[in-house]
């Protein structure tokens, strides 16, 4: 998961307000924030985009080569894998935005952020339905859903790519251009819809995440439970891990952030001094959250992937297969490297 463009620079979520400009002064300047994720954010954004194009695209070939596009779970897997890399797409442009502003005009500005955002509610959604799917697998086993394939994998994805479109929508509809340089909601009420929206996407997982995995680990606790369940709950408790520290400072963060967008009456200048200390030092934390909350988009192959016994197996089988047509081919161009031995050189075969 991830934010929406709205909240990638400081002070530029909307365009100016009354509350705004009364804060706008020396108590509330903001360039070493500003300069701290300037620098901060594109090293990383960087770091993420390689390790996420690495991770997911090597899962789309897996499960091109290996494996049956019809089961329901690896549908899941594929989807997550295409979300994460919409989301990465708009990762290189977010960057260029922290270090020169929004000069690439209107239209890619939406364009961006619609496909960032597409990804990102794609990505909360598959989530949600993956920890269902596996809830399901574990606690009703004999269930239909669970050897699902066929038509049901494809009405599954339309109805994934279809909500997370719809939801995607506004983004497009209400971002635009802020004083030339700014790629941002239109007004505050806007900007504070996109917070929100995704505040609640984050409650919806959270709460999907701890009745599942909770109701998973009391099953395999169960002394009848299968002897390989030390390591799924160790996966399990890994997993859950991951997405809380990765998303509850961020969502915590982007949520106080938010207070500031409503429309308060001036304050004395102490209350000033106070409030404006507070925003610089949530400006800090939003750069740090947000970089362990986008690192989730390269996090996803591995531990939802590559951590189950099946795709680790056919990773060793595609290296091998690797290892050997890079062998085949050395020993072809050996072959073709016959030289004349009466010209003195070597001959080879």
């Amino acid at each position: 998961m991830a934010t929406t463009a709205d909240s990638m620079l400081r002070d530029t979520t909307a365009p100016m307000t009354i509350y705004d400009e009364y804060y706008e002064n020396e108590a509330c300047d903001s360039t070493g924030a500003t300069e701290f994720g300037a620098i901060f954010t594109p090293v990383f954004f960087f770091i993420v985009v390689i390790l996420s194009l690495f991770g997911n695209i090597l899962v789309i070939v897996i499960l091109v080569k290996y494996e049956n596009l019809k089961s329901l779970t690896n549908t899941f897997i594929l989807n997550l894998a295409i979300s994460d890399l919409l989301f990465t797409a708009g990762l290189p442009f977010w960057a260029y935005y922290h270090m020169y502003g929004w000069t690439l005009g209107e239209p890619a500005c939406k364009i961006v952020t619609f496909v960032f955002s597409v990804g990102f509610y794609s990505s909360g959604i598959l989530l949600i339905l993956m920890t269902t799917h596996r809830y399901i697998a574990v606690m009703k086993p004999l269930s239909n859903i669970v050897s699902t394939t066929g038509c049901y994998s494809v009405l599954a994805s339309v109805i994934i790519w279809a909500a997370s479109i719809l939801i995607a929508v506004p983004a497009f509809v209400f971002t635009g251009i802020l004083e030339e340089k700014y790629c941002v909601y239109g007004s505050s009420y806007e900007s504070l819809w996109g917070t929100y929206l995704q505040n609640i996407l984050f409650v919806m997982s959270s709460v999907v995440f701890i009745f599942c995995y909770s109701q998973i680990i009391c099953r395999l606790l169960r002394p009848t439970a299968q002897r390989r369940k030390n390591k799924t709950l160790k996966l399990i408790f890994t997993l859950m891990v991951i997405f809380f520290v990765g998303w509850v400072p961020y969502n915590i963060v982007i949520f106080l952030q938010s207070m500031y967008l409503w429309h308060k009456e001036p304050a004395k200048s102490e209350v000033v001094a106070s409030e404006c200390e507070t925003r610089k030092q949530l400006e800090y934390a939003f750069y740090v959250s947000r970089i362990f909350a986008f690192s989730h988009c390269c996090l996803n192959p591995v531990f939802y992937v590559f951590a189950g016994v099946k795709f680790k197996n056919h990773l060793k089988k595609m290296l091998k297969s690797w290892g050997n047509d890079r062998n085949s081919l050395r020993r072809r161009q050996n072959r073709l490297t016959i030289t004349s031995l009466t010209s003195g050189e070597e001959f080879s075969m």
